[in-house]
């Protein structure tokens, strides 16, 4: 990944970026990657692993440790993550810890104090990777800060593909997952572009003068304007591309996810509910997404 810009960006933070890690392989990359957002932010990388067994139930880790897999314990985990963490970024600070309680639980309390949390495609299950991991999919719907799944290919995941989609939606400008959008970007030097979904209507409508005669023109400029007002505050320096697709948005954005390095979206928060309620947009690009997908708390 390219370095931090020369801007408030790239100064050091005071929370760390946190990732959970099981032992997996998509754990173990999902670390990585959280390395090199840590450096990028100009933060420490802090690797948790949250269980109430204390030993690991996988194959792949014992393999590489040369250990029988009964015989790996949650230090040769977070072990494991932290020589591959500081192989890939040897500047960044990083720090472990064992947590002897729910994963989920464990998680969601650690994102109380992180600046961004990071996880893997999917947890130790026997699901096939391309799904979400039971544990990924609760703290996404619960963490207090933007919760980043990293999943899809070695370029999707490496930054070769040079830019970061942002997912529009209901809310304008200033949202928090549109400053998050354009902080990524800024940091990563890259654009940014801006996607909004539309549809014609089944039928057009008889009663709204404005619909009557070109109904599907005025959805898709309807959506023009979301995304125009969406980014109507970024920085003048900020490479940015408006979009606008005619289908699903969930559709949509899982199409253009093939050519990103990052899919941020907007999860909504309602005051005196506990966690994010992920819409079903939010929920199929976590599990269907090309590259890695971040979801970010938004206040209703």
């Amino acid at each position: 990944m390219k370095a931090p810009a020369a801007r408030a960006f790239g100064e050091p933070v005071d929370l760390p970026v946190v990732v959970g890690v099981d032992g997996s392989e998509p754990s173990m990359r999902a670390a990585e990657w959280a390395a090199d957002e840590a450096a990028l932010r100009g933060a420490s990388l802090r690797l948790v692993y949250a269980s109430l067994w204390e030993r690991y139930e996988g194959v792949s880790l014992a393999h590489d440790l040369g250990k029988p897999s009964e015989e790996v314990m949650a230090e040769d985990i977070v072990g494991t993550a932290e020589r591959r963490a500081r192989r890939r970024q040897p500047g960044v600070k990083v720090t472990t810890e064992v947590l002897p309680e729910e994963a989920g639980y464990g998680l969601v309390r650690e994102s109380h104090s992180a600046v961004v949390m990071v996880l893997g495609c999917r947890g130790r299950s026997g699901v096939a990777e391309v799904l979400l991991g039971s544990v990924s999919v609760a703290v996404a719907g619960h963490a207090h800060c933007p919760l980043i799944v990293v999943r899809g290919s070695h370029d999707n995941r490496s930054g070769a593909r040079g830019r970061i989609v942002l997912g529009v939606g209901e809310k304008r400008a200033g949202s928090a997952a549109v400053r998050f959008a354009v902080e990524e970007a800024l940091l990563r030097g890259v654009p940014l572009e801006a996607v909004r979904a539309w549809r014609r209507p089944l039928h057009e409508p008889r009663a709204h003068p404005l619909l009557v005669g070109e109904p599907a023109h005025f959805q898709e400029q309807e959506a023009a304007e979301l995304v125009e007002e969406a980014l109507r505050d970024t920085p003048a320096g900020l490479r940015v591309q408006h979009r606008t697709i005619e289908g699903f948005a969930r559709d949509a954005l899982l199409a253009v996810s093939r050519e990103a390095d990052l899919l941020v979206v907007g999860a909504r928060r309602r005051q005196g509910h506990f966690g994010l309620r992920l819409g079903r947009v939010a929920h199929g690009v976590l599990h269907h997404a090309a590259c890695p997908v971040a979801v970010v708390p938004e206040r209703v």
